[in-house]
């Protein structure tokens, strides 16, 4: 087993590679316009998974993931060729969540906006249900001293 340092050297020299091969040697039309967004490798070092986002409609994502996978041995020996390891890992592409989350999270955003600016359209001329400052103050604490000392059963 190798430690995580070099997995995570390789890791990122493979996603640097990757980038790079896809940008100069890879000439396929169905490619768009790919990120290579992270690239993580496994323990051992036999296998890679390269997360990628794809800028465009669902078709063009799914002609970029064709496009990557014919281009998978192509990739992978210039892998080997640049990082000069024993065994040059297999690769995988996954396609990066992080744009959808991202979206998802948007629209939260806009909803709870969207929320507050109700919840402010109908507060505006509210008035409080009891006083406008419900805490008691120091000066009230003894204004009712004094007067509790005049009232009361008196013992004659």
């Amino acid at each position: 087993m190798t430690d995580n340092a070099r997995a995570r050297k390789l890791a990122d020299r493979i996603q640097v590679v990757v980038a790079e091969t896809l940008d100069r040697r890879i000439k396929d039309p169905r490619l768009g316009f790919v990120t290579i967004t992270d690239a993580r490798v496994t323990g051992d070092l036999r296998e890679a998974t390269v997360f990628y986002t794809v800028y465009g409609d669902d078709e063009e994502r799914a002609a970029s993931a064709a496009a990557l996978e014919s281009a998978k041995g192509v990739l992978r020996s210039e892998v080997g060729r640049q990082t000069g390891v024993r065994f040059t890992p297999s690769l995988a592409f996954v396609p990066d969540a992080l744009p959808d989350n991202a979206r998802t999270i948007e629209d939260l955003l806009d909803k709870a906006r969207a929320k507050d600016a109700e919840v402010r359209e109908v507060s505006t001329g509210a008035k409080y249900a009891g006083e406008a400052d419900p805490y008691r103050k120091p000066e009230d604490d003894e204004d009712e001293a004094s007067s509790g000392e005049n009232e009361g059963p008196t013992s004659a």
